[in-house]
Parts: structure tokens; sequence; C-alpha cells
């Protein structure tokens, strides 16, 4: 029966995500925004969404680990999924065709991650109310990361111009797009916890304990949204969307973290995380290190790799994922 569940939740969100994914490309093409902004806010928010479901459900069953797990898991599978495009579309080079700008998301990513690896460590005691001063900064930074990056690619902004794109025919109308994309991520937030409890079931069945299960197999759980979004925007050749979506996620991810707090109320909400779980923080930011440098290094020359099948930087990832999880495991991080 829990087996049941999973696949069937599992084909709803696969549903609901490619939803958002045709419906978040007709927003950008009607508003003129761009697929980067759409990808790294409006669709990286909505497919993130159930990263912060899983948050508030691990809270209610005293897990904290399990949420934390998740968060960071979900960075290192978005990173690992980056380069699995480049894999896929090897001949495109995504990391070499999105636009600049997702450097900008990209380091508001590593700069959040790095807040969270850093909070978890120092354990900043100093509470506002209930919530504490280290959930607050993440929150903080998010919001100051995002008018930045809404700055730097709305209409008209000087220093990266967004060309109008041309609309097909036959694209529907921005109040229908609209509403569907609503419908669609309603149907996420619906769907979700069914998901990740018969998730978290199974695991419990397989003696897999909070944190790997966080780590391994909750984070891939809800990052389903980003895989099919990604892979459906790609195929239609909206590569910014595709990373934006990715990179935005990281970012929406760890705002999630710190949105925690405010449902936590036996006191800091860090605080009663375990510091082993930095390493699967540490690993997710240098994941997101490489794929940062990957879409830098559009304008070098790496010798004779471009005859590979792979970009370097790409199968650095790609290693460092498979790397990090069996460090992770190595450790005993399952606790």
């Amino acid at each position: 029966m829990i087996w049941i569940e999973f696949v069937a939740s599992a084909a709803l969100i696969v549903f609901a995500a490619t939803k958002l994914a045709q419906y978040g490309d007709v927003i950008a093409l009607r508003t003129k925004l761009g697929g980067m902004f759409v990808g790294t806010l409006l669709l990286a928010g909505a497919t993130s969404l159930p990263e912060l479901l899983t948050a508030i459900n691990a809270i209610d069953q005293n897990v904290p680990n399990l949420t934390v797990g998740n968060i960071f898991g979900s960075t290192m599978f978005n990173m690992f999924l980056l380069a699995l495009l480049d894999l896929l579309y090897h001949r495109l080079h995504i990391l070499r065709r999105i636009t600049m700008m997702h450097t900008l998301s990209a380091s508001v990513g590593v700069l959040l991650t790095g807040l969270a690896v850093f909070f978890i460590l120092a354990q900043v005691t100093v509470k506002i109310g209930w919530l504490g001063l280290d959930s607050l900064v993440l929150i903080v930074v998010y919001i100051g990361g995002t008018r930045i990056l809404f700055g730097g690619n709305r209409p008209g902004a000087p220093e990266q111009p967004i060309p109008a794109p041309e609309i097909p025919e036959g694209t529907p109308s921005l109040a229908y797009a609209g509403i569907g994309f609503a419908v669609a991520a309603a149907a996420l937030i619906a769907i979700t916890p069914l998901l990740v409890s018969s998730s978290t079931q199974i695991a419990e069945e397989t003696g897999l304990t909070t944190g790997f299960v966080g780590i391994a197999l909750v984070a891939v759980v809800t990052s389903l949204p980003e895989v099919v979004t990604t892979i459906s925007a790609a195929r239609i050749g909206a590569y910014d969307l595709a990373a934006g979506n990715l990179f935005g996620s990281n970012v929406f991810n760890i705002f999630a973290l710190g949105l925690t707090d405010l449902f936590y109320t036996d006191g800091r909400f860090l605080e009663a995380v375990s510091s082993d779980m930095v390493l699967a923080g540490i690993i997710g930011l240098l994941l997101i290190t490489l794929a940062l440098i990957g879409n830098l290094a559009r304008n070098l020359t790496w010798g004779g790799t471009r005859r590979l099948i792979i970009e370097i930087d790409a199968l650095l990832i790609l290693i460092g994922y498979a790397l990090g999880m069996w460090l992770i495991y190595d450790r005993g991080l399952i606790g």
C-alpha cells in the first residue's frame, strides 16, 4: 500500500511539475521578463514548495535533521541535475549558453548556503521573540538577494537588456497561464504531504534513519518537480528557465530553512540541528561553486575536451555528487 501511495503521488507531482514548466515559459514570454527571472524566482519558488512543506511536517514529527538533510540534499541534487543536462545535451554546452546573469543567482546561493553552514556551527544564541537571529538573517539575505536579481533582470535594466522574444502563434494568454500556474502549484502543495509521508515510511521500513533519509531519499523525492520542469524547459530550448529554476531553487531552499524557525516554538530551530549535517551543506556549497565556475568559464578553452560528450565542469559536478553521497554514508551520517 505504501508503494502504491508513493508511485501515485510521484506521478501526480510529475504531471503538475510539467504544467508548471509550460505555464512558466508562457509567463516569461508574455511578461517579457525572461526565462532567467521567471525560472529563478517564480518557477523555483513553486517547485521548491515540497522542501518547505517537508520542513514543516518534519517539525511536527520532531526530526529537525530530516529537514536540514532535505534542504542540503536538494541543493546537491539540483547541481547534479544541472550537470546531467550537460550530458544529455552535450553538443549545446548548456553551462556556456545560459546568460551570465545566472552567476548572480548562483552567488546568492553560495552566500546563503555558506551562512546556513556557518550558523549551524557557530550556534548564535540571540533570539528575537521565538525566532533565532540566524534564521532571521537567512530570510533577510534571501529578500535582499531576490531584489538584486529582480533589479538586474527587469525589462529595460541598463546592464543586461533583455530583447523582446517572439511569441509563437497559439501561445496561451497571460491570464490563462497565470491561472494554470497557480492551479499546478496548488496541486503540488496538496500532493507533496502524501509523497513525503509515504517515502518516509518506506525509508523507515528499510532501517534508514532521519539524516541520511533526508539527504538521499526525501531530497530526491521533493526535487522531482525540479527534475521534470528542468528537463521540460531544456527540451523546448528554454535553457535560462531550466538553469534559473535550479539555481533559484537552491536560493529558495535556504530561505525555507529560515522560515522553518517561524513554525518551531521550542527554541531556535538551527540549535536543534546536529552539526553532522554540515557535511552535506559543504558538499552542496562545493557543487554550486563548480556550477558557478562553469557558467563563468564560457570563454575559456579546455584543450581537447570539446570532443568529449561532457564538459569537465559538469563531469566534476557528477563525480562530486557521487563521492559526496558515498562520503556521507561512509561517515555514518544516518542518524
